[in-house]
């Protein structure tokens, strides 16, 4: 009898855990889902084995118009996470969690706490950003701190982990640190750090390593520039000598290639997003190739 009973309470606890959505009982790693691949990237230095993570956005498209496909639906559903930037740059996030309808789903908006800097903008389009430049994951301390909110979320969610979880943020910080010191220094021979950007996505990467923004071709996302502003541009350029015009591979490049035509000053893409171009598969990767081609293209202008 007595053995019949503990039959029982251990069928009756193994189907508690089989059915259980918590990744806490259940061998399952996290499901996790972001926005953006640096968050993927983010999520999968923080988790390692005990995560799952699926980036919605491939980087090659436009996250600020992006419209969620049926599978994304498909993958909050399963999620236990969810993770994206927020200050307005993925607009459709709200929608798309809302339709979920997950219960219990952790979302987590990796730019809370932030110093923001502000849009010079006025008047803002949909596509715009009501509250800041929303483009944060460019300065490594930046990072630093939504690595850290991703790990207090993990941490959350299965509390077995937390530790590691911990740890790897931990390394990985560390690891940022270092590449931040060593670009720093690679940066200490550049004297005229100005620079003309196609998109208004780079004022915390240029406010952390010294870069001067002395102009961008687009002013606000989705709004074309005028031909009144190009041809200003273009004096400003010339008049300047600025060396170095920024483009991102995912924007069309017939005008900065104009401006650079008639200005004279050296394209230079870059990427914001890990993967954008080759050797840039990582966060880390991205930083490096960033500063050092903006270093070279630099330089070389001398």
């Amino acid at each position: 009898m007595f053995g019949r009973k503990i039959v029982f309470v251990v069928a009756v606890c193994l189907a508690f855990l089989a059915g259980s959505a918590n990744p806490i009982f259940a061998s399952e790693p996290l499901h996790v889902v972001v926005t953006i691949p640096v968050l993927k990237d983010f999520a999968d230095q923080v988790g390692g084995p005990h995560v799952r993570v699926v980036s919605l956005l491939s980087g090659s498209e436009n996250e600020h118009t992006y419209s969620p496909k049926p599978s994304d639906l498909v993958a909050v559903r399963k999620a236990h996470v969810f993770i994206e930037v927020g200050m307005g740059l993925e607009v459709w996030v709200g929608a798309l969690v809302s339709n979920a309808g997950t219960a219990g789903l952790l979302v987590v908006t990796t730019s809370e706490g932030i110093e923001r800097i502000a849009d010079h903008a006025k008047t803002l389009n949909t596509q715009g950003h009501g509250d800041g430049n929303p483009h944060v994951w460019l300065d490594p301390e930046n990072a630093k701190l939504m690595v850290g909110r991703i790990a207090k979320a993990f941490a959350k969610a299965d509390p077995a982990h937390a530790g590691e979880y911990r740890a790897n943020q931990d390394r990985y910080v560390h690891r940022l640190g270092a590449l931040e010191a060593e670009l720093a220094e690679q940066l200490e021979r550049v004297t005229d750090r100005r620079i003309v950007v196609h998109h208004p996505a780079w004022p915390y990467f240029a406010r952390r390593f010294g870069f001067d923004i002395a102009g961008e071709i687009i002013t606000q996302p989705g709004a074309e520039p005028s031909a009144r502003h190009l041809q200003a541009l273009v004096r400003k350029i010339r008049e300047g000598r600025i060396r170095v015009i920024v483009s991102e591979p995912q924007l069309n490049q017939k005008l900065p290639r104009i401006l650079a035509q008639e200005s004279g000053a050296r394209l230079v893409v870059l990427t914001a997003m890990p993967g954008g171009v080759p050797g840039t598969g990582t966060y880390l990767d991205m930083l490096r190739y960033n500063v050092t081609e903006l270093a070279e293209a630099l330089e070389s202008q001398n």
